[in-house]
């Protein structure tokens, strides 16, 4: 009996818990019958008249053309400085030498090797000759605060220049310091 009664007492006291809505009912509908929808008509288009087009003996504007100058360009200049481009890339030479911070050094049988830190927080061991950076970069020495690296970069006219940069000990990711 007394879990009858609890039950009913509930119930009641909950029924009176119901949300009165009828001012917004109320303002909803004030709002629509007080409100002029007005669409515009769609515009009329003007037919434009029909072209054919034939490529048969045009070249195709997605393939880039082969200008028989810039090859004799890179013949001429066969015998200047050039990367090595058949190699495959390394880990660090996905990110710019700004995006490098030099985290320590340290020797195992006989060699140095630097420990680097990427901006995405991955941590990489280099070695002289490894390659780092977006610009074919390589490690030509490893010293206690310090990594030389020497870069190559393009002149414009197919050869490349090279370039000394230093990654330190005290470099901040999003700093480059050049030499």
């Amino acid at each position: 009996m007394k879990k009858l009664f609890t039950t009913l007492s509930a119930a009641a006291l909950l029924s009176g818990c119901g949300a009165n809505i009828d001012d917004l009912v109320a303002y909803t509908e004030q709002v629509k019958a007080n409100t002029q929808v007005s669409i515009d008509d769609y515009p009329e288009f003007k037919a434009l008249p029909s072209v054919d087009y034939s490529s048969a003996n045009m070249r195709s504007p997605f393939v880039r053309s082969r200008n028989e100058q810039i090859a004799k360009a890179r013949v001429e200049r066969a015998n200047c400085l050039q990367p090595s481009l058949n190699r495959s890339k390394q880990a660090l030479e996905s990110f710019g030498l700004d995006g490098l911070q030099m985290a320590g050094v340290f020797s195992s049988n006989g060699r140095k090797y630097a420990l680097v830190k990427a901006n995405d927080g991955s941590l990489h061991k280099v070695t002289a000759g490894s390659y780092i950076g977006l610009f074919h970069g390589r490690v030509t020495a490893i010293k206690n605060s310090e990594i030389l690296i020497q870069e190559m970069l393009p002149d414009g006219a197919g050869c490349w220049k090279s370039k000394q940069a230093t990654l330190t000990m005290s470099s901040m990711v999003g700093e480059n310091n050049n030499v």
